[in-house]
């Protein structure tokens, strides 16, 4: 059972929320299953999309932050749908924080990835585009599934506070929204 905290912070109805295992809010989900309803959206290598665009400058106005990314994984690649602030389409999934992202409920908030064990070795913390701090949240459909995610990154480390991260999640039902309307 969700609890009431976590329902309202992830900004995801009590239906729509995936299940959970353990302490570390992983997903039960079925990458199969995931991978399938990101194709069925049809929202990969689509053009872009003033929704997706728009909600992504928001972003970089909103939180102070050069870069901001609505961000979908396939089982090979992050492909941005939006972006402002990176000149890459995609990078492998192999180095992508959102990987880690779609595998939460709530927000994930890494606040100097150069001091982060998870991080600290990624080839975009060590080189272009030198990644200090990401917030991402992951875009979760009806079925409980990730899509992938609404992230923020900074070259600088930050704090983010509860309030930024029910921003985000707030942005996550707003991408969602975009992708229903579709």
């Amino acid at each position: 059972m969700t609890p009431v905290n976590e329902t309202v912070a992830s900004g995801i109805p009590p239906q729509a929320a995936p299940q959970t295992i353990g302490r570390g809010a992983v997903p039960v989900d079925d990458e199969a299953a995931r991978l399938e309803a990101l194709r069925r959206t049809g929202l990969l290598d689509s053009e872009p999309e003033p929704a997706f665009d728009d909600l992504v400058s928001w972003a970089c106005d909103h939180f102070r932050v050069p870069i901001a990314l609505v961000s979908l994984l396939d089982a090979d690649r992050q492909w941005f749908k939006a972006r402002r602030g990176l000149p890459v389409q995609e990078t492998p999934r192999d180095v992508a924080f959102c990987h880690f992202t779609i595998r939460q409920r709530l927000p994930m908030v890494v606040e100097d990835a150069a001091r982060d064990p998870r991080f600290q070795d990624n080839p975009l913390v060590l080189g272009e585009p030198y990644i200090r701090f990401y917030a991402g949240a992951p875009i979760i459909n009806r079925q409980g599934l990730a899509l992938g995610s609404v992230c923020l990154i900074d070259t600088a480390p930050r704090s983010f506070g509860m309030v930024d991260r029910m921003v985000m999640a707030q942005l996550t039902v707003t991408a969602l929204a975009a992708i229903e309307r579709r």
